[in-house]
This record gives C-alpha cells, sequence and structure tokens, in this order.
C-alpha cells in the first residue's frame, strides 16, 4: 500500500521549488515596497487619495476607502464597497503607496464595469474555500484506507477546482494593476519615473499570484501521480 507523504520525491521534485520560489516573490515583493515607500510622489498625493480618485475616474463612484491596521494588508471588498488600507498605504504619499492604492480601486473600476473574470473568480470563491477545506483530507483518508481511491478521486477534483481559482486570479490582478497604472498616468497623478516606479512594485505583487498558482499546480500534479504510483502497485 501506498502512503500519503508529506515529503514524498513528488513534493521534493514539484511542490519545493514552486514553494522556494514563492518565498522568494514574497520576499521581492516586501523589499519592492520597501524601496519605493522611501520615494515621495511630487504631487504629494497619498493612498487614500489616489484610490478615491482612481475610482472616481474608473466609474466605482459609490466606493468608499478606509484604513485599516497592519502591513499589506490591503484589500478590496465587492460586497460592501470598500477599499481598506493599510497603515503603510492609507496616508502616506510614496509612490509604492500610491501604487497599491491605486491597485486596489483597480478591483473596484472591475466590479463598476462588469469585468467578466473578476465576477466568475467572486462566483467560485465559495466553491473553492469548501473544496481546499476538504480536498486533503479525503486523499489522506482514500490512501490510508484500502479500496476508497474514489476519495482520493474527488480530491484530485477539490484540488483541481482550487487551482481553477488561482487560475482566474491571475487576469484579474494583471488588469486591475493595468487600469490602475492607466488612470494614474491619464489623471495626471504619477509620471515618468514615478510611474515606472508603481509599476515595480505592482508587477513584484503580481509575481506572488503567479508563484501562488504554480504551487497549486504542483500540489495538483503531484496528487495525480502518487494516486497513479498506488494504482500501479495494486
Amino acid at each position: 500500500m501506498l502512503y500519503y507523504s508529506p515529503f514524498d520525491i513528488y513534493y521534493i521534485a514539484l511542490v519545493l521549488p514552486a514553494a522556494l520560489f514563492a518565498l522568494f516573490c514574497q520576499f521581492r515583493v516586501t523589499s519592492t515596497f520597501k524601496k519605493y515607500a522611501r520615494i515621495r510622489t511630487r504631487r504629494g498625493i497619498t493612498g487614500e487619495q489616489a484610490a478615491a480618485r482612481v475610482c472616481a475616474l474608473g466609474e466605482a463612484r459609490h466606493v468608499s476607502v478606509k484604513a485599516i491596521a497592519g502591513n499589506l494588508t490591503d484589500h478590496f471588498n465587492p460586497k460592501d464597497n470598500v477599499i481598506s488600507l493599510s497603515q503603510s498605504v492609507y496616508g502616506e504619499s510614496s509612490v509604492a503607496a500610491v501604487g497599491v492604492a491605486a491597485h486596489e480601486a483597480g478591483h473596484a473600476a472591475q466590479y463598476a464595469q462588469g469585468y467578466g473574470p473578476v465576477k466568475l473568480r467572486a462566483g467560485i470563491l465559495p466553491v473553492t474555500r469548501v473544496a481546499s477545506m476538504l480536498a486533503l483530507p479525503l486523499i489522506l483518508i482514500g490512501f490510508a484506507v484500502e479500496g476508497m481511491p474514489v476519495l482520493v478521486n474527488i480530491g484530485i477534483l477539490l484540488f483541481g477546482v482550487a487551482f481553477l481559482f488561482q487560475l482566474l486570479t491571475l487576469p484579474v490582478e494583471f488588469d486591475a494593476s493595468r487600469r490602475a497604472l492607466a488612470i494614474l498616468e491619464s489623471g495626471g497623478m504619477l509620471d515618468g519615473d514615478e510611474l515606472r516606479g508603481a509599476k515595480r512594485v505592482l508587477s513584484a505583487a503580481a509575481m506572488t499570484y503567479v508563484a501562488a498558482m504554480a504551487v497549486s499546480l504542483m500540489q495538483l500534479i503531484r496528487v495525480i501521480l502518487l494516486a497513479q504510483s498506488r494504482g500501479r502497485r495494486r
């Protein structure tokens, strides 16, 4: 019988490299943000002001902006139409703060303008949460109990749902950054080297989503290979 191991050969060959890449991307986004957090915008615009203006120019005038605790905990909640900006973004007039705030406003603009992928991602989010919670337990039980391969197959299917969510996240995040940078430029909030700095911050942040998708894909492939190996050993 083949048991599920947290450190099998497939984990070492597939998942571990992807996880290390994800750690590198997280380090890069933190270091890039810190670099451009030291550079003030020439116009003195703050993250809160940038988010509000991007929303106004992006047809999301019904959205409000508030401050929250934490560092890089910025997000947009489409249920209550609120952009929450962290302490290092809300009242700061740095290139990094403006870039991050504008990105969250870009998400608000996506919902306001009916951007398809963001609606699809939001639609499968509840299913994804359940799938992520059940996938591994079902796979563990399926590997541990003889004659229960159906549980492994269901777990694989649920892993696939989680991967689909990660895949849908990529166009949503890249499009939000594209919208943000375009409005920052056309609205005269940033220009020249400031705009390039904001783009570097958002590009570094986008790579964390690429890394998350890679980890999810490698996990999915790993489980499939483990299931196939178990089938050959029967």
